[in-house]
């Protein structure tokens, strides 16, 4: 038999500890998943890009030309990872596109003199230079395939 008083539980002090643990750990740990998470994103754009990039070489070996846009290429071509569909641009086709509408990087240089192709990254905008503030979370490509990442790495 137990004397009144000495019931067994959990104090409030005790409680609240556990409860800054707790808290402290997810501090730690939820970044480091939420920074995992965008590296995977990253990989997959990277994937598929360089994918949809191996049909577009196939395309011009067969034809001399770029398409227009994707749907020629009769492929399937998923979504980025952030759910929007991969943007391209034909640079080598005829007719060739308004000079305005090619993208550059830091220099002011053209990316590519072939095709572009990116997708929007993690904030769904981008401008025109690759350095821009909306333009350095896209994933590229550019050197005419020689860098296919992060606009902020190349």
């Amino acid at each position: 038999m137990q004397a009144l008083g000495k019931e067994r539980g959990f104090s409030l002090v005790e409680l609240m500890m556990a409860l800054v643990v707790a808290g402290a750990l997810m501090a730690i740990g939820v970044p480091s998943y939420l920074a995992h998470v965008e590296r995977v994103r990253v990989a997959q754009a990277v994937s598929d890009i360089a994918a949809v990039s191996m049909a577009l070489a196939n395309f011009h070996a067969l034809r001399f030309t770029y398409p227009n846009n994707l749907a020629v290429l009769n492929i399937n071509i998923p979504l980025d990872p952030w759910g929007r569909p991969y943007q391209y641009l034909g640079i080598d086709v005829n007719p060739p596109p308004n000079k305005g509408q090619v993208r550059r990087d830091k220099n002011l240089n053209p990316l590519n003199s072939d095709f572009d192709l990116y997708s929007l990254g993690k904030d769904g905008a981008s401008s025109k230079q690759i350095t821009g503030a909306k333009g350095r979370d896209d994933i590229i490509r550019a050197g005419n395939g020689s860098f296919i990442g992060l606009a902020k790495d190349h």
